[in-house]
């Protein structure tokens, strides 16, 4: 899924503000967080590549405790280096809150991760198939029994990060341009190349040489240019869709290409000229309101623009999550986004962060990335699709400690 880190609070008065967020409250708000959907294969192509590299301490060997669970009592194999972090082994005892997440909720997450396994992964997948309906304590018996687990920190020994959150929006659109919908979402323009910059947004909307281009690629047409600027963030979304003979459906915008120009933040702009102490989509929405001849000067200000591709849903049923750079759907709530260099896709890892609004301890899988999310300890968090799900995401900025889960 191809996003950046700009999560919002979402108000009635704006559809527009699906992801919103501060940016005194959340500093991150112009670090810019960008999938490269292009570059899925390569990325899982990569995945034992950086798996697990040379040891950098020799094995610790602690006494048992005589109140420590079997599993506690082994010796404790040697530290992981990783490009960008070490992994440090501990007992399981170490893990907080481990006897009370309702590890039932992960498993589908796992079995996602099990349908593109690394090599490590790839022998101990049958069985978490086979424990997807067993009980909490089997399946916490099971990972006692064949997991390490070791705690991630930077090659300086540092264990606390930082934790932020995501989600995939979701906004009205209509098939055909109509009155209040006009603003189109595109498909990849024949003749672009991968790697080489094409039109900015602001030639994309001026030069007809651009605009020519895109004719006939227009996919679907939404109300609000700040709904289509929240896509173009998020790389991914879904919309609730008017047909032209009037029916309905619900379709998976996803990404598909960009014009391979960097991302800057519209929020960070309106604080560095001081028309904001707001920058949040709601405040944003306002100033553009407010402002109306100065929304394209806003907007051109990222350069950045997004091609889209149409993914259709199952009928009847909720849709499933987006696609993570793992390249398998994300699961609300159980999947996180991290840096590949620190931990590598697949792996399942132990979450712990408390923060104002919320408190985490819980199992999650690593099955996505982006370009805002680098270091050792750092995560964002997939709250899911939807306006609720914005509005946990915009509250989500807070420390954070990993526990990586390995095969023994």
């Amino acid at each position: 899924m191809v996003h950046h880190t700009i999560p919002t609070k979402t108000t009635k008065a704006s559809k527009a503000s699906s992801k919103i967020r501060t940016m005194n409250q959340f500093p991150f708000l112009w670090l810019g967080r960008i999938r490269s959907g292009a570059a899925l294969a390569a990325i899982v192509g990569s995945l034992v590549g950086c798996s697990v590299a040379p040891v950098l301490d020799e094995p610790s060997q602690p006494s048992p405790s005589p109140t420590s669970p079997v599993a506690d009592q082994r010796p404790l194999p040697a530290t992981i280096m990783q490009a960008k972090s070490r992994w440090v082994p501990v007992h399981w005892s170490d893990l907080p809150g481990l006897e009370a997440d309702a590890l039932h909720e992960a498993w589908p997450a796992w079995l996602q991760s099990c349908s593109r396994p690394a090599k490590p992964w790839a022998a101990l997948c049958p069985n978490i198939r086979q424990l997807a309906n067993a009980s909490a304590q089997e399946q916490r018996r099971w990972i006692r029994e064949n997991l390490q687990p070791y705690r991630v920190e930077s090659h300086e020994g540092q264990s606390q990060g930082k934790l932020t959150a995501y989600y995939e929006p979701r906004f009205e659109a209509s098939r055909l341009p109509r009155s209040g919908f006009n603003i189109p979402l595109y498909a990849p323009p024949s003749g672009m190349n991968k790697n080489s910059p094409w039109f900015t947004r602001q030639e994309i909307e001026t030069q007809s040489a651009a605009r020519n281009a895109l004719r006939g690629k227009e996919l679907v047409y939404l109300a609000d240019p700040i709904d289509a600027m929240i896509l173009h963030i998020q790389g991914s979304g879904l919309v609730n869709v008017t047909e032209p003979d009037g029916s309905q459906r619900t379709l998976r915008m996803a990404f598909a290409a960009s014009n391979e120009h960097p991302y800057k933040s519209i929020g960070s702009w309106l604080l560095q000229q001081g028309l904001l102490k707001d920058a949040s989509w709601p405040g944003i929405k306002d100033w553009m309101d407010r402002n109306p001849s100065r929304v394209n000067e806003l907007l051109w200000k990222n350069p950045r623009f997004i091609f889209f591709k149409e993914e259709k849903l199952p009928a009847g049923q909720t849709p499933p999550g987006p696609k993570g750079a793992q390249n398998v759907p994300l699961t609300a709530g159980r999947s996180v986004a991290i840096d590949r260099n620190s931990i590598p896709y697949g792996t399942p890892v132990w979450l712990m962060s408390k923060g104002p609004q919320v408190t985490l301890d819980k199992l999650v899988m690593a099955q996505d990335t982006g370009s805002a999310i680098v270091g050792a300890v750092r995560a964002d968090y997939y709250a899911g699709s939807g306006k609720a799900a914005g509005e946990f995401a915009g509250r989500i900025n807070q420390g954070l400690q990993l526990w990586a889960l390995w095969p023994r």
